[in-house]
């Protein structure tokens, strides 16, 4: 089941969801409005899945950043969340996808136990300005089904990511020694 609004803020007042920080305001029906933070990774070159992948880090600066077709962006949320009790889903929404932005399509499952905040990955249709704390997605709460497991007991590969992630599939291939 999807939390509410009104149970979404219950939670949150209950300690039993974590938003930090967190704006009542920001609250919808069914979501929490999330936003985009202030640093922004800009993937160079070719990709490689056998291979860490090169950036270039940046901060967003109040003037904004131009997001450009063809390249891959990592960027981070505003927001640090995570529940213990819940499961989330990070999704863009109509304010990002009518600007021709793609925003985390891969991954949006955030399970219980894994409080973070989101690395994104972003693609842009057409040339597009950003600005840090713009409103860019919205995040689901689900009541899961069956015995809780924390994402912080099982042995996962981003358990203890900090700041914006990047792929580490490489460490799978070739036991990462390619």
């Amino acid at each position: 089941m999807i939390l509410t609004g009104p149970a979404i803020a219950a939670a949150v007042q209950a300690g039993e969801i974590i938003i930090d920080p967190y704006e009542p305001s920001r609250v919808s029906p069914n979501a929490y409005d999330w936003r985009l933070g202030d640093t922004i990774r800009v993937c160079d070159d070719d990709l490689d899945a056998a291979t860490p992948t090169a950036f270039t880090e940046e901060s967003i600066p109040d003037t904004g950043f131009v997001l450009r077709p063809g390249l891959l962006y990592l960027a981070i949320t505003l927001e640090r969340t995570g529940s213990e009790m819940y499961a989330q889903l990070l999704n863009g929404d109509l304010t990002t996808g009518s600007l021709g932005i793609w925003v985390h399509v891969s991954a949006p499952l955030g399970h219980q136990g894994h409080a973070i905040r989101w690395t994104l990955e972003i693609r842009a249709t057409r040339p597009v300005r950003v600005y840090p704390g713009m409103t860019f997605g919205k995040l689901v709460f689900l009541t899961p089904l069956g015995a809780p497991t924390s994402y912080q007991q099982q042995p996962a590969k981003y358990a203890s990511t900090e700041g914006i992630g990047i792929s580490r599939l490489y460490e799978e291939i070739d036991g990462g020694t390619r």
